[in-house]
């Protein structure tokens, strides 16, 4: 069974779904590009996942590298991150709704791999830091 993933966050989109688009190398693998864009494909999965946000790759390069963190560590904070990224967009009279504008349709039962979970948790670290937000599981709180 083929699976989809439809999230925009502000600068995160994760898309696929038979829709044509060719992986890199047909195996997930980031590459870097003008604008801070991050991009990752799997053809297994059929999924894509491109993270854009001004400021995020300098962000990334000071955060602990791939493989510090377990895969079960960053699947159990970012089903925290996403439950309540889903529940401010459900909320849309208290959050800002350009910052929470979709929800994220990650589903808790498909293995999407270490690397995409750990651009996906690095990318709430980075959206809590840099828009002032401050989700259940986070590093910090909001900087005054």
């Amino acid at each position: 069974m083929k699976y989809c993933i439809g999230i925009l966050l502000f600068g995160l989109l994760i898309f696929g779904c038979e829709s044509g688009r060719k992986p890199i190398d047909g195996g997930a693998k980031a590459t870097s590009e003008e604008m801070d864009t991050i991009r990752i494909a799997n053809d297994s999965l059929e999924y894509e996942i491109i993270i854009m946000d001004l400021g995020f790759n300098n962000w990334l390069v000071t955060q602990p590298p791939e493989g510090f963190y377990s895969q079960t560590f960053l699947e159990n904070r970012n089903r925290l991150f996403v439950t309540e990224y889903n529940r401010r967009v459900q909320n849309f009279q208290l959050y800002d709704r350009n910052l929470y504008w979709q929800e994220i349709n990650y589903d808790f039962n498909i293995d999407y791999g270490y690397e995409v979970n750990y651009l996906l948790y690095n990318y709430f670290m980075f959206f809590q830091e840099r828009y002032r937000q401050s989700f259940v599981g986070g590093r910090q709180g909001p900087k005054g």
